[in-house]
């Protein structure tokens, strides 16, 4: 084998200009494998990245009005939650872990000491700001304590500090809302949100839900001192996953009803009908956004443009195993009676084809390889640039580098393989008497 190895080298460096043209296209084939699987892996976790801003796998409860009758209610009544179903739903749905309450005002005057501006308001508990991704990067966020006490502290949005202080840290001034003076406690980080149900995050005052209750009661036609606006909650992890597997398998009958709605779903509208008094397999009673669902699909069609273009990568190198193929066959025909003279002298049929094979194996490992390193070269180059929001940069994978190295392996036995069958099976004498 090491012989075999030396022949090969000497036979590569012989003809140094075709080397290196049949070299191209197995390294512009491997470049090609990892600069587009990391180009479709950046680009899919930074749009989940920004789908997670929302909140990872939540699940927002909104009033809604009853498409059928139920109990002798007639259909088209107005559904309004309470904070009464927020605690229904904490206590018996087995499928969620965390859940929140929201009140949300609109409109809001809000005053700071440099400046004023129309702003909007949520008041929340503080498991809201784990289930939708409220985080500071200044101050504190909302706890239990505030909540309990009904104190009047806020955590304000990014672009909302902006408005109202400028560049300052606003963290331990207070603002007048509506008048009354709550105190600021916690500066949301920047969010790159671009999904909402009530609006940006970065626009938006947080307050505790009891101090809102109190100080910013809901007053339409259908309220009562008891009603809410929204209701958040977080299914079990394990309840997300289970519904991304079967989501992604297309296995809908593990994950769905006859109804076309999630466990999750049903579960929530089960807790909620009796309550209420609407028929649960009513879908329009209480409007529910599953965003895990949104997540999953979304992540399905990245993971299709990933599939194409991994097969644009494998049809590059093959067309540069085609040329390796070729080359070798040239080869062959070059060297028909160096072959025969081989033969003459004793070299057996395995130990021609051995050495075709290894010389066609070597040329594309060591151009594979230039193109593994000079593909990782380009990732780090374009790394260095300013990134998009939805793009978290060129990510090389170990799996990307596994199927590399397989494909590069895969196509160089097989661009070998048949120049060297070829050249094993000419006949000695007839070898010796070709003319090239």
């Amino acid at each position: 084998m090491r012989e075999a190895i030396k022949q090969s080298l000497s036979n590569l460096r012989t003809n140094k200009l075709r080397s290196v043209l049949t070299m191209f296209g197995i390294m512009w084939g491997v470049v090609s494998i990892v600069i587009l699987s990391a180009l479709g892996e950046g680009f899919q976790r930074g749009n989940q990245a920004v789908l997670e801003e929302l909140g990872k796998n939540v699940v927002i409860i909104r009033n809604g009005r009853t498409s059928t009758q139920a109990g002798g209610e007639r259909a088209g009544r107005i559904i309004r939650l309470t904070i009464g179903d927020v605690h229904q739903l904490k206590e018996k749905a087995k499928l969620i872990e965390t859940i929140s309450p929201e009140l949300q005002r609109s409109g809001v005057s809000v005053k700071s000491q440099y400046n004023a501006a129309s702003l909007s308001m949520s008041g929340i508990w503080p498991e809201f700001q784990t289930i939708r991704t409220i985080q500071v990067s200044d101050g504190r966020l909302i706890n239990a304590a505030d909540n309990d006490q009904a104190r009047r502290v806020v955590v304000i949005g990014r672009e909302a500090s902006k408005q109202l202080f400028a560049d300052r840290n606003p963290i331990g001034d207070q603002l007048k809302l509506n008048g009354l003076t709550y105190t600021i406690v916690g500066r949301v980080r920047k969010k790159f949100q671009d999904s909402n149900y009530s609006g940006q995050d970065d626009f938006r005052l947080f307050v505790p839900y009891e101090a809102m209750r109190r100080d910013f009661p809901m007053t339409g036609p259908y309220d009562t001192p008891d009603s809410i606006n929204v209701i958040v909650a977080a299914p079990y992890q394990w309840v997300a996953e289970s519904l991304r597997e079967q989501l992604e398998s297309e296995a809908f009958h593990g994950v769905f009803n006859l109804f076309g709605q999630t466990f999750v779903e049903q579960e929530i509208r089960h807790v909620l009908a009796p309550v209420h008094g609407f028929d649960e397999d009513d879908r329009e009673a209480v409007s529910l956004w599953n965003t895990a669902i949104e997540s999953v699909m979304f992540s399905k069609m990245i993971q299709a443009m990933k599939n194409f273009f991994l097969g644009v990568s494998i049809i590059t190198l093959a067309l540069g195993g085609i040329g390796v193929m070729n080359i070798m066959l040239v080869a062959v025909r070059e060297r028909t009676r160096e072959i025969g003279l081989r033969k003459a002298l004793g070299a057996t049929r395995q130990v021609i084809h051995r050495q075709f094979v290894v010389e066609g194996f070597a040329l594309t490992v060591f151009s594979g390889a230039l193109g593994f390193v000079a593909g990782i070269a380009l990732c780090k180059l374009i790394n260095m640039l300013p990134m998009p929001a939805r793009f978290s940069g060129m990510i090389v994978t170990p799996g990307t580098a596994v199927f590399a190295v397989v494909s590069l392996a895969v196509v160089g036995i097989l661009a070998a393989l048949y120049p060297a069958a070829r050249a094993a099976s000419l006949p000695p004498v007839e070898s010796l008497r070709y003319e090239a």
